[in-house]
């Protein structure tokens, strides 16, 4: 298992475990991102990550991309 931030670009990934307080899990969890679901990160500019999630494209910060786990 590893944070979001450590995969490759155009890499399919299954998403293991959400960390953060509840309110950053609800976040990330109205935004699509659920244990099981799948991430692809498109592009990484200045440590933000461009991702596809649930068929729609989102950009994240660095801190919540590590809460992320693959």
């Amino acid at each position: 298992m590893m944070p979001l931030t450590f995969a490759k670009a155009g890499e399919e990934n299954i998403i293991k475990k959400i960390g953060g307080t509840p309110e950053v899990k609800k976040h990330l969890s109205d935004l699509g991102f659920v244990v099981g679901g799948t991430v692809t990160v498109v592009n990484t500019l200045g440590g933000n990550m461009i991702v596809n999630v649930k068929d729609s494209r989102v950009a994240i910060d660095k801190q919540m991309a590590n809460k992320i786990m693959i």
